[in-house]
């Protein structure tokens, strides 16, 4: 049987929400797919608004960074990358950033099983869950895109910020970094203050190569 919903009720639903509440009722009761779909969706499905998550994609200085900036002020969610949580790891010494180093000071990919564990973990946490997430970078891999898949971790947006290659190598090998600050500027783009040139740096991977 067919239902049509009039003109004035639809934008009703459109202005109120309605449509994205019962789409996000549906997305939980996918994910968590329990015994009694109905009692689901009673006690938890419209229990409160969901909070973004989103997953960010680029290439090196595509200005992922600077979108993640915007998008963090804009929506309050948390910014998760893995290069943060492996240095934190290792800067707190616990077993898996120990692990971690090994791999790193060899010149070595940090296995997948080590990044899946960390990125789990820290979207479970309760900050994640209150305010939604931002996850930069990370799936990088298919293990790592199925490991979130079995964890019932979904993105309500994915966004790929593609630049041509040309402006790429040119925003790559202008990049400098203030090991003072941890700013990053560009010698063209975002020049940096004149009294601190002298002590800017060159990442090894800010390269056409690369």
């Amino acid at each position: 049987m067919e239902f049509s919903v009039p003109d004035e009720l639809h934008e009703y639903m459109r202005t109120h929400g309605v449509f994205s509440m019962f789409e996000s009722a549906v997305r939980r009761l996918v994910q968590a797919q329990p015994e009694d779909p109905l009692a689901f969706l009673i006690k938890e499905g419209f229990a409160k608004p969901e909070v973004p998550r989103i997953i960010i994609a680029g290439p090196p200085a595509s200005g992922k960074g600077t979108q993640c900036e915007l998008i963090v002020a804009k929506y309050g969610v948390v910014h998760i990358s893995t290069g943060d949580l492996l240095r934190a790891e290792v800067q707190e010494g616990t077993a898996r950033g120990v692990e971690a180093k090994e791999f790193m000071e060899q010149g070595q990919l940090v296995p997948d099983r080590i990044l899946i564990d960390m990125v789990r973990e820290r979207l479970l946490q309760e900050d994640c869950v209150q305010h939604g997430w931002l996850l930069d970078g990370f799936p990088r891999t298919r293990a790592q895109a199925i490991a979130l898949q079995e964890a019932n971790i979904f993105p309500d947006v994915f966004i790929l910020v593609d630049v041509p290659d040309d402006d790429l190598v040119e925003r790559v090998v202008g990049r400098r970094l203030d090991p003072d600050t941890g700013r990053i500027y560009h010698m063209k783009f975002y020049p940096p203050p004149a009294e601190i040139v002298g002590r800017l740096q060159q990442r090894p991977d800010d390269n056409e190569a690369t």
